[in-house]
């Protein structure tokens, strides 16, 4: 078996790798609708919801069966936080709160087998349908399919961009915007001109290092487009709650205007 992750093919091509987070959905089904809804990779979001462990890697076996990749954001730096969800069948972390390129280095020793890291050995995966490999074969193929993204969510982390992003083993540098705009002191001014600035910083430094500029909290569709135009490929489109109350208040307001 080969292992595909649908997000990173997408950013190698060039193309938008578009997600949707989850909190609040918690059946394996999620990922076959979510897959049919047109979106590439699944946010399950184990830092803002009380998804447990067990519920998070149930989906990510079911999203990559279903061909749509399955990324955990997780609660921490731990290593244990990255290990077991990726040993259970995920396809990639997220890491919120990176400011420094010490932290972005422990992260890629956490996630990445060695000689980029120190993950640990788990023998037989969910990610390569538990087929028998030699653990250098596995463990090379595993290294290459997993995704690690680090958020940038304060003005230290971006002024640290290039440094981060110059860390091999990284992937993505994604700005957490509503984070970033608390901490800037301009709270829910997500196309504030510091915060264009910020976008522009953190795409330049993807582009000297060969990695992938990410943008979340960001949905209202012309800057969405205004950061995509910038040099944005990974993108989380929204998440289940927020995407079922505007489709909900949509049709409710339909029926009202009906009477």
């Amino acid at each position: 078996m080969t292992v595909t992750n649908v997000m990173m093919d997408r950013l190698k091509a060039g193309e938008l790798a578009i997600g949707v987070g989850l909190r609040q959905a918690r059946t394996v089904d999620i990922g076959k609708a979510m897959k049919t809804a047109g979106f590439d990779w699944l946010f399950i979001d184990m830092e803002h919801s009380t998804m447990d462990l067990d519920t998070a890697v149930q989906i990510s076996v079911a999203a990559q069966s279903a061909g749509i990749a399955p990324i955990v954001r997780v609660p921490g730096f731990q290593h244990f936080h990255a290990s077991r969800v990726l040993d259970g069948g995920a396809q990639g972390i997220v890491v919120p709160h990176v400011d420094t390129v010490e932290t972005a280095r422990e992260m890629v020793a956490n996630c990445k087998y060695p000689p980029l890291g120190h993950r640990s050995v788990a023998g037989a995966q969910p990610v390569l349908g538990f087929e028998t490999r030699s653990v250098a074969e596995a463990t090379a193929e595993v290294n290459a399919a997993t995704a690690l993204v680090v958020m940038l969510e304060t003005p230290q982390a971006i002024a640290n961009a290039d440094a981060i992003a110059a860390v091999q083993g990284i992937d993505a540098l994604l700005i957490g915007t509503n984070d970033l705009c608390m901490e800037m002191g301009i709270p829910g001014e997500i196309g504030h001109p510091d915060v264009v600035e910020a976008y522009r910083t953190v795409v330049a430094a993807c582009k000297a290092h060969g990695k992938h500029a990410g943008m979340g909290g960001v949905y209202d569709p012309p800057l969405m487009r205004t950061y995509i135009g910038m040099g944005v490929r990974l993108v989380l489109g929204g998440n289940d709650l927020s995407l079922l109350m505007a489709a909900g208040r949509e049709r409710v307001a339909a029926l009202r205007a009906a009477q």
